[in-house]
């Protein structure tokens, strides 16, 4: 894997699911603490994985939305931090400077107004993945917001605002043609991926059930934002096996600039291997 990939942020890229086009859309970026971000245990490994921070000593994470287009139809997935920007807190445990901004310019970069976007979903309701479909005027003026119901019966009074015009979804349901949710809860209660299937190849777009692709390799490291770090662990290994099936792509939207790639077998487990 190349160092300088992993030390910053992505851009645009785009691929093909069967017939459906997938790309990603960056928003802005997020610095993350490594030694907060991940557990204590990992601080004395940081010597051994220093290829994945950046020369301020932070681990980069995305932070955008997954754009699912079949020909005039659009789906999207997580709508980034929004216009905003915030500076690093040194008494904060784990994330640092955090931008967002950019997500509307490149939609129309890749040819698609927010406006004719017909759903926006979300992968948890936290503000790093709700930013846009917040703001006023509202960006997302015809969609329709997919959330996951257990997120939805745990959302926070921020959360409520998107209540006219949302879409409680359960484990299982179509949201898309081609594009399924996948419950993964334990980063939060409700913390669903989506599955993303046509003409035999799948996408996993699995949210922060993984922040790093270290955790391919260690899935016994839990975040310390997990909220149950129990759960969160046991469905990384599933989604790793999930992963490793064949014709099965993975999308990190925190793995710098590494979202899309394959999960191989690397010794007694598996690794990344970016697109």
């Amino acid at each position: 894997m190349n160092d300088n990939r992993l030390r910053r942020p992505s851009a645009v890229c785009t691929l093909r699911v069967g017939e459906l086009k997938v790309s990603y859309v960056p928003d802005g970026a997020m610095l993350l603490k490594p030694a907060g971000t991940l557990p204590s245990t990992v601080d004395r490994q940081w010597s051994r994985y220093g290829n994945y921070l950046n020369d301020t000593h932070r681990l980069v994470a995305n932070t955008g939305g997954l754009l699912v287009e079949l020909g005039p139809r659009a789906l999207l997935i997580d709508a980034g931090f929004g216009p905003h920007a915030v500076p690093e807190d040194p008494d904060h445990p784990y994330r640092g400077a955090v931008h967002g901004g950019s997500l509307p310019g490149n939609l129309a970069m890749l040819g698609r107004s927010p406006t004719n976007i017909e759903t926006v979903a979300f992968t948890r309701l936290h503000t790093d993945h709700t930013g846009w479909a917040g703001v006023e005027p509202p960006l997302f003026t015809r969609a329709t917001f997919v959330i996951p119901k257990v997120e939805w019966d745990h959302r926070d009074a921020a959360a409520t605002a998107l209540e006219p015009r949302a879409r409680l979804v359960l484990n299982g349901d179509e949201i898309f043609p081609g594009v399924h949710a996948l419950t993964l809860p334990g980063h939060t209660a409700g913390h669903t991926g989506f599955v993303i299937a046509s003409h035999g190849t799948r996408l996993l777009a699995f949210g922060d059930t993984l922040l790093s692709p270290l955790q391919i390799r260690h899935p016994e490291w839990s975040a310390v934002c997990d909220a149950d770090p129990t759960q969160s662990e046991c469905h990384r290994r599933r989604l790793i096996t999930e992963l490793l099936s064949p014709g099965t792509l993975g999308f990190g939207i925190h793995f710098a600039d590494v979202v899309f790639g394959w999960v191989r077998p690397h010794g007694k487990g598996a690794a990344w291997h970016p697109l």
